[in-house]
């Protein structure tokens, strides 16, 4: 279904995006009202003792490898520039959109946090499957639990739907750069929409939906994620430190990306060093198929007849529909 959307147009995929968003967004701030009267009840900076596995038995290893699993619920926000030649006013749109994006989910991710180690204490929260709707039956016990099942199915989506328009778009562009098979980087001459690398990327899915458990893959992407990351971030630096390049729309002071960078490569160290094999495993297997790939298909190509260009070259904007 979300490939049949994705392939319908960009418009219908946004419109599809702000439904789902509305929903997951209804959800959790269900769970912040009805949770604020027990705000103030649960220490929040509580240490599991050192007999439970806390921080005192492992040491900052414990805080960190929690830190790295954060960044699974930051997942999405770097989609929007895959998009930057579908968006109108892209220079001042693009960054006012991220930095509203990540700050308006860390304050609701705040808020949810808060709002469920006050109403379920957190020993119980790790123990049960379904932590959001755990606290919604004592908190709001008159809600329908069903209707939670209903809202994390939208949310799911919601995120998958915006990795597939990235990854299409992603694919369409590497595959006109010559990084990929130029057939990836045809347009549908109808929907205007990259729908070869669509049905690829939906093979992708399925077979990796198929592997089994979902969390060593989520555990996987997080490290190839953060490696992204660094690697955007050192980039980010490099140009700075460039003598005459460009200045850019939007700029950040150099301490930002340098830290960026650091951060990003410690927690990735210690998640490799420190956790569970199986993930650094498939992430360094991803990884080695990607090199394995791009030593097989060195830039040969760029495209002139890009159709989301005009004659000089300039962007024409989106995709018709």
């Amino acid at each position: 279904l979300l490939a049949a959307v994705v392939f319908r147009g960009i418009r219908e995929s946004m419109w599809l995006n702000i439904v789902c968003t509305v929903i997951e967004i209804s959800g959790l701030a269900l769970i912040i009202v009805v949770g604020l009267p027990y705000w103030g009840s649960a220490d929040l900076l509580e240490i599991p003792p050192a007999a439970e596995g806390g921080p005192e038995a492992l040491g900052p290893v414990f805080v960190m490898q929690a830190a790295v699993l954060t960044f699974f619920s930051f997942i999405g926000f770097e989609d929007i520039l895959n998009i930057g030649e579908e968006v109108k006013n892209p220079r001042r749109n693009i960054p006012l959109g991220l930095i509203l994006a990540m700050v308006s989910a860390t304050l609701i991710y705040v808020a949810v946090a808060v709002t469920a180690v006050s109403v379920v204490p957190w020993r119980e929260l790790a123990a049960v499957p379904g932590p959001l709707a755990e606290v919604a039956r004592r908190a709001a016990p008159w809600f329908p639990e069903i209707m939670f099942v209903a809202i994390t199915i939208f949310a799911v989506a919601n995120t998958a739907l915006l990795n597939y328009v990235m990854g299409s778009r992603l694919a369409y562009g590497m595959a006109r750069q010559g990084l990929l098979p130029q057939a990836l980087g045809r347009v549908h001459p109808d929907r205007r929409t990259p729908h070869l690398a669509i049905a690829v990327i939906l093979l992708l899915v399925i077979v990796l939906a198929m592997l089994g458990d979902i969390a060593q893959l989520a555990s996987a992407t997080v490290l190839l994620l953060m490696t992204v990351f660094v690697i955007v971030n050192s980039a980010l630096v490099l140009l700075k430190l460039r003598h005459g390049e460009p200045r850019g729309g939007f700029e950040v002071p150099i301490a930002v990306p340098i830290l960026g960078a650091l951060v990003c490569l410690t927690l990735l160290v210690n998640r490799v060093l420190g956790g569970d094999w199986r993930a650094p495993a498939r992430a360094g297997a991803l990884l080695a198929a990607i090199a394995l790939l791009y030593a097989l298909l060195r830039p040969s190509h760029v495209a002139d007849d890009d159709p989301l260009l005009d004659e000089a070259g300039e962007s024409t904007g989106a995709p018709a529909e």
